[in-house]
């Protein structure tokens, strides 16, 4: 076999022919639609499954009752007291509840609470029925995760964003004071306003002003009249007291 292999034209040994043919494309098809035969597709259609019809026509059944899920007394309960908060109270502040350590938010309640400023612990489930069939149902949409209502019988707004402050858990998301419901920039430029007293000052001691000018000027007219008028007469009580000779005030400045 050595021999064989090694044996041949010199040429022939790690010779390549100079063109190759390959051959590139798909396989041949070989699978081509066949329509079925006539007498499979009779079995088809008698084998095909067909489901009974109910003994009964479904028009003549009675509909059913979905069940009402009745709320239970503790439920009820719950919903009575935000009622009565939104009620009973003029300033309603929703904050976003994040976590926060038990030490910290004794404090916060202790500082609001200094301020007649309650915390309130609500839950959406209970909160957000209320508020749909009410008048406050603009707040619905900043009832979505944890929140908490800050309420009080008064306005102390700046005193709650004083102990905001120093709580960053306690996120303002929005307030409803006075029956308006405001955004937290609202609250914000609500705080930078004077109390109910200076403002009360303020616009009693406008409006008295525009009386007491209008007053004055009235009374500038006659004062000034009834100036001139004594001034007259007490030249005229000059003039017969005085000798003849002396000319009286009138004449000197008509004869200059």
């Amino acid at each position: 076999m050595a021999a064989l292999s090694c044996g041949g034209a010199p040429w022939r040994q790690g010779w390549l022919p100079a063109l190759q043919l390959v051959r590139h494309g798909s396989k041949a098809v070989t699978r081509h639609w066949k329509a079925m035969h006539f007498q499979r597709q009779k079995l088809m259609a008698v084998t095909e499954y067909l489901a009974p019809r109910p003994a009964i026509p479904p028009r003549c059944l009675a509909p059913r009752k979905e069940k009402v899920e009745e709320d239970n007394g503790y439920a009820r309960l719950l919903r009575r007291q935000v009622e009565e908060v939104f009620r009973d109270n003029r300033m309603i502040a929703v904050c976003q509840y994040n976590s926060i350590p038990s030490e910290d938010m004794v404090l916060m309640r202790y500082y609001l609470r200094k301020h007649n400023i309650e915390v309130k612990f609500v839950l959406n489930e209970i909160i957000r029925p209320m508020l749909s069939q009410s008048k406050y149902k603009n707040l619905l949409p900043l009832f979505v995760a944890r929140n908490i209502l800050l309420v009080s019988p008064e306005t102390k707004v700046k005193e709650m964003l004083r102990v905001l402050k120093g709580v960053p858990q306690i996120n303002l998301l929005g307030a409803c004071i006075d029956n308006t419901i405001l955004s937290r920039q609202g609250v914000e430029n609500f705080a930078k306003l004077p109390s109910l007293e200076t403002a009360q000052g303020q616009t009693v001691g406008a409006l008295a002003l525009l009386p007491s000018q209008t007053s004055s000027l009235l009374q500038g007219g006659s004062t000034h009249l009834t100036a001139l008028l004594d001034e007259h007469i007490r030249r005229l009580q000059a003039g017969e007291t005085g000798s003849p000779d002396e000319p009286t005030p009138a004449q000197s400045s008509g004869a200059h």
